[in-house]
C-alpha cells in the first residue's frame, strides 16, 4: 500500500507542475494593461515604472515564470496588490471558510445522494424509482446561482428563517449556532448539484449489484430485502467513493458563485475580488492553491478506493 501512494505522489507532481504553468501563462496573457488597471488611465509614468518593475513584467515570460515557482515552492506567494498584505495572510483564512462550506456541503451530498440513489435501486419497478430520478435529475439541472437566489428570495427575505448572507450576526455574534446557521442555505445551494449526480450514478451501481448473482445468492439464502440491500451497498460503495471524491473536488472549486451571492468569506469570493482588481499575485496564488487542493483530493479518493478494493493496488 505505500508503494501504490508513493505512486500516486510521484504522479501528482508533473500534474501539479503543469498547472502551475498553465495557471502562470493564463494570468500573465490575459489581455489588457494590469499596470493600467491598478493605477489607472492617468497614473504618473515614475509610479507605472515602479509598479512594472515589482510585477516583473519587463522580464521573459519563463524568467518570471522560474521566479515565482521558486518562491511558491518556498511558501513565498508573494504580496496582495490589492490589499498590500502577504498573499499567504489572506489565503488561509478564506480556505478555512471554504472548507468549511464545503465540508457541510459535501454531508448534505452524501447523505442525500446515497438515501436518493438507494430509493430508486431498492425499488425499481415503482414510484421511488421515478422519484428518485426526478428529483436527482431537478437536482442536476437547476443553475446553482439561480437556485442560490431562489434560497434567499424565499427562506431568507420572504420567511425570514435564515439570514441572506455572511458567516456570522454582527450585533449578536452568536458562535458556533450562529454560525451553523449562516451556513445552512450557502451549503444547500453548493449541495443540490453534486447530490443529484452522486444519486445517479450511485443508483446505477447498486441496481447492478442488486442484479448480480451475489444477491439472488443472498436471497436463496433466505436473508431480507434490508440486509441483502445492506450487502449490496457495501459492493457498491466503491462507484460511492468515486463520485463522492470528484464532487467534493468540484465543491472545492466550483463555489465561486454560492461564496459570492451568500457573501461567505472563502476562496471563491476572494478570487471574484481579485479578477475585479487585476491583483495578479493573488489569483495566481488563489488558482494554484484550488489545483493542488483538487489534485490532493483525487488522491486520497484514490488511496481509500485501494484499500476497499486490493485489486486496484497493482493498477499503477
Amino acid at each position: 500500500m505505500r508503494r501504490y501512494l508513493a505512486r500516486r505522489l510521484l504522479l501528482a507532481v508533473p500534474t501539479i507542475l503543469g498547472v502551475t504553468v498553465v495557471v502562470f501563462a493564463a494570468v500573465a496573457l490575459v489581455p489588457g494593461d494590469p499596470v493600467a488597471a491598478l493605477l489607472g488611465p492617468g497614473a504618473p509614468a515614475e509610479a507605472r515604472q515602479q509598479l512594472a518593475e515589482r510585477l516583473g513584467l519587463g522580464e521573459p515570460l519563463p524568467e518570471r515564470y522560474a521566479r515565482w515557482l521558486w518562491h511558491a515552492v518556498q511558501g513565498d506567494l508573494g504580496v496582495s496588490i490589492s490589499a498590500q498584505r502577504p498573499v499567504v495572510e489572506l489565503l488561509l483564512p478564506a480556505l478555512g471558510q471554504t472548507l468549511a462550506l464545503a465540508g457541510a456541503s459535501f454531508l448534505l451530498v452524501l447523505t442525500g445522494g446515497t438515501l436518493l440513489g438507494a430509493l430508486g435501486a431498492a425499488r425499481p419497478d415503482g414510484g421511488p424509482r421515478r422519484l428518485s430520478r426526478a428529483l436527482s435529475t431537478l437536482a442536476v439541472s437547476a443553475p446553482q446561482y439561480s437556485v442560490a437566489l431562489l434560497l434567499i428570495a424565499v427562506f431568507a427575505v420572504t420567511l425570514r428563517w435564515f439570514p441572506a448572507g455572511g458567516t456570522q450576526d454582527l450585533f449578536t455574534q452568536g458562535g458556533t449556532g450562529d454560525r451553523l446557521h449562516h451556513l445552512v442555505l450557502p451549503a444547500v445551494a453548493a449541495a443540490l448539484v453534486p447530490l443529484g449526480l452522486t444519486a445517479r450514478v450511485f443508483g446505477a451501481a447498486l441496481e447492478d449489484v442488486l442484479r448480480s448473482d451475489l444477491a439472488d445468492g443472498l436471497r436463496a439464502r433466505g436473508l431480507r430485502r434490508p440486509a441483502v440491500l445492506r450487502h449490496c451497498v457495501h459492493n457498491a460503495s466503491p462507484a460511492l467513493l468515486t463520485i463522492g471524491g470528484l464532487q467534493l473536488a468540484y465543491l472545492l472549486e466550483g463555489v465561486v458563485f454560492v461564496e459570492t451571492l451568500f457573501a461567505w468569506p472563502g476562496v471563491g469570493r476572494l478570487l471574484y475580488d481579485a479578477l475585479s482588481a487585476r491583483d495578479l499575485p493573488l489569483i495566481q496564488a488563489g488558482v494554484l492553491l484550488v489545483a493542488v487542493a483538487f489534485v490532493g483530493v483525487n488522491i486520497v479518493v484514490d488511496t481509500v478506493h485501494a484499500l476497499v478494493d486490493p485489486r486496484l493496488r497493482g493498477a499503477l
